[in-house]
């Protein structure tokens, strides 16, 4: 199964422990980014020092919270895609968090991630929203995010996931559709996203990234709200 992840795209990559098990250095817990605030506010700092590169902008310029959407929206995608991918080829998802998902740290969203066995373990689970999707909530509201944002950025990655997960497989496009819907329709998420008249996902907040250009001028995804009005129903 970690072959066929891998197979998606370095997003849905995962090595596998034992549940309950730690895998030993060099994983690190991914609950450190709960439990020792340093640890995000390091990481949010590097995001916040790549982001001022990028955009040639002294990093004052790049406010804070910005450091931090686009660190948790990376975050999110990078623990989702796997548990979607599972879930979309008939795997049932336990309530995964933190906890129980290791990593190796670097800076990207790409970065090494190891996750338990019972996560993708057979039978017929209902899907949900994992506890990590919530806890990584937790970790960037304090850095002056709104859950809005939060969720948003949330909804934006499953729509990434699904987008690149159908895109690598084909095939799985019914199954991938109806289990995104099935995430999107949760009660956390269930008023971050909207379908515009043109039949576009179209999430109701912004990730911020945009602010982190020359004069807060910068692009918008794809998917913001800001691209252009919601169409109505």
């Amino acid at each position: 199964m970690s072959n066929r992840l891998a197979g998606l795209g370095p997003y849905f990559a995962a090595d596998r422990h034992p549940a309950g098990s730690d895998p030993g250095a060099p994983w690190r817990s991914m609950a450190e980014l709960l439990d020792t605030p340093d640890v995000s506010a390091a990481r949010v700092a590097a995001v916040r020092g790549y982001l001022a590169s990028a955009g040639r902008v002294p990093e004052a310029s790049v406010p804070v919270r910005v450091a931090a959407s686009v660190m948790h929206l990376g975050l999110a995608a990078r623990t989702l895609s796997p548990l979607f991918a599972l879930a979309v080829m008939g795997r049932a998802i336990g309530p995964v968090s933190l906890r129980e998902l290791y990593w190796q740290p670097a800076l990207g969203s790409t970065f090494a991630l190891s996750i338990p066995e019972a996560a993708g373990s057979s039978g017929d689970g209902a899907s949900l929203i994992p506890p990590s999707a919530l806890e990584l909530c937790q970790v960037a509201s304090v850095f002056g995010l709104s859950q809005r944002v939060l969720r948003g950025n949330i909804a934006s990655a499953l729509t990434g996931s699904h987008t690149a997960l159908v895109s690598a497989e084909p095939g799985l496009a019914r199954r991938a559709r109806g289990e995104l819907d099935r995430w999107l329709a949760q009660p956390l998420l269930a008023d971050a996203w909207h379908i515009t008249g043109e039949g576009r996902f179209q999430r109701r907040s912004c990730c911020l990234i945009y602010q982190a250009a020359p004069g807060r001028k910068g692009a918008v995804c794809g998917d913001c709200i800001l691209l252009r009005p919601i169409l109505p129903d």
